[in-house]
């Protein structure tokens, strides 16, 4: 079914040919089921996961049922953090582009009130942030969901993991009973039955298999007891290995916070990336793990939501999930594109329940195998290739990536093969560079100049 063409939907002609101007061709399996029914007006509660393409599905319906005359908010979307509300709005900025003066905003708390309030001062069209964020500028008065024709929670399991069913609620009960929801979730606990029956109207449930090929991911399990056995075990994986890219999933934030410590203690190039860090903190963590300046990255389920980073090389579950989807969905993040990945996954004789839920679940026969050789522990740590350098300076600045590429290859000394990527947000900017040129082209940032002017630079400590 999800070879069926955009073109066959009655949807807007200037979404079409945008779709077409971006290559979308033939539907996903998570948009063929629910993009009719959605464009349709009907509810829908939608089992899929992060890559499924289900952001298109909402975000298409959501601009087909807007009316731009309007400057007014139509669309609501809801995300539980603010990595992946930026991720969404993205997208629904990216699938808006053949329509005119549309106003997308992000509100997400962990980021300052005065600018989203002068934002919200100037009207907007679609609204996506987190349900605190939300609530908050609600409460105030800052929003006003009147002419509100769209609700959509995404990801609607991890805002509920997260403590948002209170929020949640009390800004349903200020938006219109008149209004179509749309709700994602990648899996499906018994509180999302419960606040499905609250907040949509006879909706149709679709679901859709994992589409991960898990033929290219090769599965490991260890049996290891104990703290200090796990750590020994990690650390021996890492040193055998060798990966670019690994996350480590942990299923508490202080587990997270000291794994990482250890690791960076041991001479790895690690961070964390859990809830208790600051917004600027995860923010700089997930930059530098996804332009390879930090090859690992520790995390919570919660804070790895909105990761974007391409084909990691091996994902490690220090700790095994309690729920075999979220197990699927974590080692679904290695082996993309083709390429093989690594999954290793600890667990104790008490966790062994565990271990058969995963094999009932993946139709896989799981069995334990020995820890490689400890002959690895005499190798080095793998050592990141790029460094970061942060400006001072960002969107707000009109600075964009191609001023911060031209300061540093102009003159010649740097090629643009020594400099990986780069990012640009409100207020700063980060661009990874080779290792070997980074004081050189941090000196490049400082001492020339951008739109006009000098900023501020400074290498991130790792």
């Amino acid at each position: 079914m999800s070879n069926l063409s955009f073109s066959a939907l009655s949807m807007d002609a200037s979404l079409l040919s945008n779709l077409e101007s971006l290559g979308y061709q033939s539907m996903t399996a998570i948009q063929a089921q629910s993009l009719p029914l959605i464009l349709d007006g009907k509810d829908v509660i939608g089992q899929a996961k992060t890559g499924s393409g289900k952001t298109a599905a909402f975000g298409l319906g959501l601009l087909n049922n807007l009316n731009v005359k309007r400057f007014r908010v139509q669309s609501l979307v809801l995300c539980p953090t603010r990595e992946l509300a930026d991720q969404v709005a993205q997208e629904i900025r990216k699938l808006a582009r053949g329509i005119h003066n549309i106003k997308v905003l992000t509100l997400c708390g962990g980021m300052p009130m005065g600018p989203q309030i002068g934002s919200l001062e100037h009207g907007a069209h679609i609204l996506v942030g987190t349900p605190g964020r939300i609530l908050d500028h609600l409460d105030k008065g800052r929003i006003n969901l009147n002419e509100l024709n769209t609700l959509v929670l995404d990801e609607a399991d991890r805002m509920l993991d997260m403590g948002f069913q209170d929020a949640l609620d009390a800004i349903v009960e200020q938006a219109p009973v008149e209004r179509q929801s749309l709700l994602f979730s990648a899996t499906f606990p018994k509180q999302i039955q419960s606040i499905s029956e609250r907040i949509l109207n006879n909706p149709t449930v679709i679901k859709v298999e994992a589409t991960h090929d898990h033929s290219t991911i090769k599965q490991h399990f260890y049996k290891v007891e104990g703290r200090e056995e796990r750590d020994e075990a990690l650390e021996l994986l890492l040193l055998h290995y060798r990966p670019e890219s690994t996350v480590v999933f942990c299923n508490t934030k202080k587990e997270t916070q000291e794994i990482a410590d250890g690791l960076n203690y041991l001479g790895f190039s690690v961070t964390a990336l859990h809830g208790d860090m600051e917004q600027r903190e995860r923010d700089q963590a997930l930059i530098q793990f996804a332009n390879k300046s930090i090859s690992i990255l520790v995390a919570t389920d919660v804070a790895a939501r909105g990761l974007d980073v391409d084909n990691l090389d091996a994902v490690i579950n220090y700790q095994l999930s309690r729920d075999p989807e979220v197990h699927v969905h974590r080692i679904g993040r290695t082996g993309r594109a083709g390429s093989k990945g690594l999954a290793c996954s600890f667990y104790s004789d008490n966790e062994s329940y565990k271990v058969a839920l995963i094999d009932e679940y993946m139709n896989q026969a799981i069995e334990a195998e020995p820890l490689p050789d400890s002959v690895a522990l005499q190798n080095k740590p793998y050592d990141s290739a790029m460094r970061t350098i942060q400006i001072d300076g960002g969107k707000k600045q009109k600075l964009r990536p191609g001023d911060i590429l031209g300061a540093l290859t102009s003159g010649g000394e740097l090629t643009g093969d020594s400099i990986g990527k780069i990012k640009v947000q409100a207020m700063r900017a980060y661009v990874a560079v080779e290792k070997g040129i980074a004081k050189k082209a941090l000196n490049k940032i400082q001492n020339g100049k951008m739109k006009g002017r000098q900023f501020r630079a400074r290498l991130i400590q790792q």
